[in-house]
């Protein structure tokens, strides 16, 4: 499981800067890689999921203390 922890943990650290990158430059590098597809969509939808289970690793966290 600290192996699945660590790659979304990954993803969620990449999405963040991408989002930065937007939000600075006005430019989505994921967009500008792979254009509106199917596949833009999924890495989005890779990175949300990414960012759920970071979310309950941050809650088991604080219920463990």
């Amino acid at each position: 499981m600290e192996t699945l922890q660590k790659i979304c943990l990954v993803f969620t650290i990449i999405g963040a800067i991408v989002w930065g990158i937007i939000g600075i430059f006005d430019f989505n590098i994921v967009t500008w890689i792979f254009g509106t597809s199917i596949l833009s969509n999924i890495i989005y939808i890779i990175v949300g999921i990414c960012g759920l289970i970071n979310i309950c690793l941050l809650f088991n966290h604080i219920e463990a203390k």
